[in-house]
This record gives C-alpha cells, structure tokens and sequence, in this order.
C-alpha cells in the first residue's frame, strides 16, 4: 500500500501570519494608527456630544440670533465641517504615515506567498 499525501507535500510551509504580525514593522504601523485615529475620534466625540448636550438642555443658547442663523445651526454646520475636515486630514495621514509602511509589508507577505 501506498501512504496517502500530507496536507503540505510538495509546498512550503505555510505562512506565520502571527508571526508575521508580531514583527515590529507591524506594531509600528498599528502603533500609529491609534496613535492617530483615537484621539482624533475621542475629540469629535465630545464635539458632539457637546452639540446634542447644548441641544437638549440649552435652548436659549442654541437659538441665540448669530450672522442671520442661531447657534445651534451653526453648531450643526461645523459638524458636518469638522468630519470632511477630519477626513482629508486622515485621508493625508494614511497617504503619507501608513500606505508606504503598509504597501512594503503587502510586497512581503504576497513574495511569502508566491513562493508557496
């Protein structure tokens, strides 16, 4: 009788992908991104939670006559300005900060895999 091929006979091993993320070029990038992303989304957070706050429990702040329009509309257009403005500016982060680190690692890990 013949023996039966294993799951890896004629093919490297397989990729350690948890080692692969354990390398310090991956922390590095992790490391970054929260160190970007977090406080970024802990501030737009207590903006807004400041908006509804001032909504619900300020009425006579929020209807305050500013330039034609009271405050509370102004409040709700600088939500909307402050998430296109954290967007580009995460958007110029990630372009700059995170893809030439994440395309390297990318190039690495498809040569592992190509040479499976």
């Amino acid at each position: 009788m013949t023996e039966a091929a294993g799951p890896h006979d004629g093919q490297r091993d397989p990729i350690d992908y948890v080692a692969f993320q354990a390398r310090p070029e991956f922390h590095e990038l992790k490391h970054r991104f929260r160190r970007f992303v977090f406080p970024l989304a802990a501030a737009f957070m207590l903006w807004f939670l400041l908006y509804v706050v001032l909504a619900a429990f300020a009425h006579d702040f929020m209807a305050t006559p500013m330039l034609g329009m009271n405050v509370g509309l102004w409040f709700g257009l600088a939500q909307f300005v402050t998430t296109f403005a954290i967007t580009m500016a995460y958007v110029r982060f990630a372009n700059r900060r995170l893809d030439p680190r994440t395309t390297a690692l990318r190039a690495e890990l498809e040569a592992m895999e190509g040479g499976r």
